[in-house]
């Protein structure tokens, strides 16, 4: 597996960004501002969906009679959380252009210029691995068909999953992938450990704020942050990681309010909660990687043969 560059005529010392490195370290600044960016990250995060939260928790436990104990994902608890973490992306692209003068164009892709296109190729793609994927988990680790009701709340829920959801997925590989992991890397110049150093310390971080004390799902997230980094390096741009971020956040979720008994979905996140059925969507976001590796090779192919006829 190689790493993608630009021809070197595009490299620029002066600017924030040296689109003739791979994406992930085509980021320039100084020390400082990396580590700076991760407090505000984390901090605008928690404190975004503490404040979102509180106002859900006032709405439903006060207005609509909620019980307190129940921890569930309800339509609005979810909307709570979906849009603190969106809102990570207003806060961090400005936060980096004032810092290093990045344009946000270039947290998206380095080299070429974001291709909605592309994205949209790469959700069908990717969301035909995941028809895939949960057509097999039943077989790996069934799920009670009494667990399968339609309520109100399991519509709303639905509702809530396919407008918010590829939102709060892009905004997490923008912040996560597109900043963080460039940022880390803008600390060694050698674009190899670069790269290592930006992906396993973006992923790191990616793996904690999700606050799951299940090691089953700690490898998981683990293997998310590192597989869709590794799906921008080779694309370049985001466009594959955000589609198979997004398509693995829908259907998780979108199954997870119809198996909910009617009512809000379970986010229990506590040491035994997983188990090694999530194997399979590890195996998933390998293969995910390799598709856009032999997609991305084939591209380059033929670009080089166009270039080499003219």
């Amino acid at each position: 597996m190689t790493i993608p560059a630009a021809p070197d005529r595009f490299a620029d010392r002066t600017r924030p960004v040296d689109p003739a490195r791979p994406f992930g370290a085509h980021l320039v600044m100084s020390w400082w501002k990396p580590v700076l960016m991760t407090v505000v990250v984390v901090g605008a995060l928690y404190l975004l969906q503490i404040l979102f939260l509180a106002v859900a928790a006032i709405v439903e436990v006060r207005m609509l009679g909620k019980d307190p104990a129940d921890e569930s994902l309800t339509p609005l608890t979810y909307l709570a959380v979906n849009l603190a973490i969106i809102l990570l992306v207003p806060i961090t692209l400005p936060m980096l252009r004032l810092m290093t003068g990045t344009p946000w164009r270039d947290v998206l892709a380095v080299g070429r210029r974001f291709s909605w296109r592309r994205l949209g190729r790469w959700t069908a793609v990717f969301a035909g691995l995941m028809v895939v994927a949960n057509l097999v988990l039943p077989l790996v680790q069934p799920s009670p068909l009494s667990a399968v009701a339609v309520t109100g709340t399991t519509v709303a829920l639905l509702a809530i999953v396919a407008l918010t959801t590829p939102l709060q997925a892009a905004a997490e590989e923008i912040v996560f992938r597109g900043v963080l992991t460039a940022a880390y890397g803008s600390w060694l110049r050698p674009a190899r450990p670069a790269l290592a150093v930006g992906i396993s310390l973006s992923t790191v971080l990616f793996a904690l704020v999700h606050t799951s004390a299940d090691p089953w799902m700690l490898l998981n997230y683990l293997g998310l942050g590192a597989s869709t980094a590794l799906m921008a390096m080779l694309s370049r741009g985001l466009e594959p990681s955000i589609a198979f971020h997004a398509m693995n956040n829908v259907f998780a979720m979108g199954i997870g309010a119809v198996f909910a008994y009617g009512g809000g979905i379970a986010q229990d996140r506590s040491a035994g909660a997983g188990g090694p059925y999530m194997l399979l969507f590890l195996l998933a976001q390998a293969v995910g990687v390799l598709i856009v590796w032999q997609v991305e090779k084939r591209r380059a192919e033929r670009e080089g043969s166009v270039a080499a006829s003219e």
